[in-house]
């Protein structure tokens, strides 16, 4: 007898998902969580998934000058619909719907409630932290309701068919996010109850065992599955074929091994070695993707695991994406110096319906195409842009960040079919991959993942993948999100962006030159001001208030003597910080010293063995930024130590009144 598993995912999840059907029951929701093949198939008219955050609602789109208005506004964390009373509106939605996912980086007590089909009555009323403890039914499987790096994920499904209105109680938290898809008009579903029927339960029950093991094996067989296993040798420079295949029938799994160097040299072998896939005879392939990248993870071999792709312990790369075709041709190019060999086994199988109700598998790496040309846009850093039919299921996003300090503020943006203001937007760059307060702590599930990050500094890799919440699009699909940094800090974002085209539609991406691939990822070298005494370093005599520390400022702008300084905060007016001030050799002595400037910095006076030194300085500034050399006269000095003192006398009228102060060297400079 064939267990319920078996029943829903036997065919390896390629149920027959049609919009013309004219019933979907909450069970056939519940297959959606772990269908690859659905993906594959082209959204109906009336298809669509965004999302209500609790982005900055001071960015807009002004329609009368074609303008994006304060585009980068961050105040994240509490932006709502409107209040009626006491009550906060945060989302409202038209059915026939479903939501696919609810996340927050701070969910509390305060209730949130959710009203489906126009009941007085709320489907659910849980205090937010309710939705992700794993206590409340049905928001109980591990694998959909987790926390992970301090972000909480909850993906259980919650259809209605005629409308969704949500609502909160004050102290519900901070940051939210329910993404929702939309279903054509016609289509019946079910009013979510949260007590489930024993065949709803065991389905979800299912999704989770199964999604719970991901990995190489864990996706079952499609009917009919045959598996090829070639082994490619490519010499330097040339592009080497894996297989020809003659369909109609589709790639269902991609497996390969490769001998590579210990880490960190591992890093440049995975990005000389490209795969490609060319559909239907085309021209220019619509998979092109470095080796490593292609499968989810830079920079390096980094194991996790996840639904569609991953790679585990023993070497094995895979990928599970469902990739329909006429004929395909897989090729492997080696732009490295060293020839290279390549055990694949490729996975295909039978087509479920016919052909033309597929799109064609897209993966495309890059870094920095297409950038729009709205200067108040030029936060948004383009993930993707394409034209036609099809969906966008996901991103890998490496990030390059060598001097540290937090890289990921920036929201997530989807333009949809022309639209001039995102149907999604939201709360930063965290949040899109499910985790929370740029928490560096690895993390792997079946539909996200961070595979590297070296304590937010150096080599990010985190990865997205839109199983059920997948973004279906008519005629054009723009995905962005925000890069606040600069390339030249420097802070690099490369990327692969994985969607479904209806073939005739416009893929813009080329294969990227190696000299883009590899040998950016170089660590500047740290610059110390010759001969300076380190703020940082200086032995603290005596201070009357306040905490003193080491402060790594490589992630600002300016240039920082050792990318440090002493930071002195919670002083207040009145307080004194003595430091010892070693002279090694009796003289004259010019004394000269860097300072740090930011809005939260006070007015101080500088004192030399007890006697002033010039006027007070103010350290006022919108942004943090060093002050430049400051003259601080010429001194005879005795050897030994000497007590220099800083003196907080106030704050200028615009600054945040935290009184802090920042010394970043001081030199002695022999002098006549």
């Amino acid at each position: 007898m064939r267990t319920l598993l078996s029943l829903m995912v036997g065919t390896v999840l390629c149920c027959q998902w049609s919009a013309q059907a004219e019933t979907l029951t909450y069970v056939d929701l519940v297959k959606r969580l772990t269908s690859l093949e659905r993906l594959a198939t082209l959204p109906e008219p009336g298809e669509g998934c965004a999302q209500w955050s609790s982005y900055d609602r001071n960015s807009k789109y002004d329609e009368t000058t074609g303008k994006y208005v304060d585009w980068a506004a961050n105040g994240d964390g509490g932006g709502i619909i409107r209040k009626e009373g006491e009550q906060l509106v945060f989302a409202e939605m038209d059915g026939p719907g479903c939501i696919w996912r609810i996340w927050s980086a701070a969910p509390q007590n305060g209730h949130v409630r959710i009203f489906l089909d126009g009941a007085e009555t709320p489907a659910v009323d849980l205090p937010f932290i309710g939705y992700f403890d794993k206590k409340n039914e049905p928001f109980t499987h591990p694998a959909l309701v987790h926390e992970v790096s301090k972000g909480w994920n909850n993906y259980v499904p919650i259809p209605y068919q005629k409308s969704c209105k949500i609502t909160a109680d004050p102290g519900w938290g901070n940051y939210f996010h329910f993404t929702y898809g939309t279903f054509p008009a016609g289509i019946q579903v079910p009013t979510f109850k949260r007590e489930l029927t024993p065949d709803e339960s065991a389905a979800l029950a299912a999704a989770d065992k199964l999604l719970s093991n991901c990995g190489p094996e864990g996706v079952p067989a499609y009917a009919g599955q045959q598996t090829d296993k070639p082994t490619v040798t490519v010499a330097p420079g040339q592009t080497a074929k894996v297989i020809d295949l003659r369909g109609p029938q589709a790639i269902t799994g991609i497996r390969a091994k490769l001998d590579l160097p210990e880490s960190p040299a591992d890093r440049a072998l995975l990005r000389e070695l490209a795969l490609q896939i060319k559909w239907d005879g085309e021209a220019k392939p619509s998979v092109w993707a470095p080796f490593g990248d292609f499968f989810g993870t830079a920079a390096g071999a980094n194991r996790y695991l996840s639904l569609p792709s991953g790679l585990t312990d023993d070497g094995t790369w895979y990928s599970h994406w469902y990739m329909p075709f006429r004929a395909a041709t897989v090729e492997l190019t080696n732009d490295g110096t060293e020839p290279r060999t390549v055990p694949f086994e490729i996975s295909h199988a039978p087509l479920t319906k016919p052909l033309d109700q597929y799109g064609r598998f897209h993966a495309k790496w890059h870094r920095d195409a297409f950038l729009p040309k709205e200067p108040e846009r030029a936060i948004d850093w383009t993930m993707l842009t394409t034209q036609g039919r099809g969906r966008f299921c996901g991103v890998m996003l490496n990030v390059w960040n060598p001097k540290g300090g937090w890289w990921g503020e920036g929201d997530e943006k989807f333009f949809v079919d022309g639209e001039k203001f995102p149907s999604t937007i939201g709360t930063g760059s965290e949040d899109y991959f499910g985790y929370a307060w740029c928490c560096p702590d690895l993390f792997q599930n079946c539909y996200h993942n961070q595979t590297i990050s070296q304590g937010n500094k150096g080599h990010v890799c985190v990865n997205r993948w839109h199983i059920t919440d997948e973004v279906p699009f008519q005629t054009s699909f723009e995905g962005f999100i925000e890069k606040y940094y600069p390339n030249a800090k420097p802070s690099n974002h490369a990327c692969v962006s994985y969607w479904y085209l209806a073939p005739g539609g416009t893929d813009l991406y080329e294969a990227v030159s190696l000299d883009e691939r590899v040998g950016y990822w170089v660590t500047p070298e740290v610059q110390h001001v010759k001969g300076a005494l380190e703020g940082e370093q200086l032995k603290i005599l005596a201070k009357t208030g306040g905490n003193t520390q080491e402060q790594d400022l490589g992630n600002h702008e300016g240039e920082w003597s050792g990318e440090s300084h002493l930071w002195w905060t919670g002083g207040k007016p009145g307080d004194k910080l003595d430091l010892a001030l070693p002279v090694a050799a009796a003289g004259t002595y010019k004394l000269t010293a860097q300072l740090t400037k930011a809005r939260d910095y006070g007015i101080v006076q500088v004192y030399l063995d007890g006697q002033k030194l010039g006027d007070p300085v103010d350290l006022y500034n919108n942004g943090v930024i060093p002050t430049g050399a400051l003259q601080f006269g010429t001194h005879t000095l005795t050897a030994g130590d000497h007590k220099l003192t800083v003196e907080i006398t106030g704050a200028n009228d615009q600054a945040v009144k935290a009184y802090m102060f920042g010394l970043d060297y001081v030199l002695l400079e022999a002098g006549e």
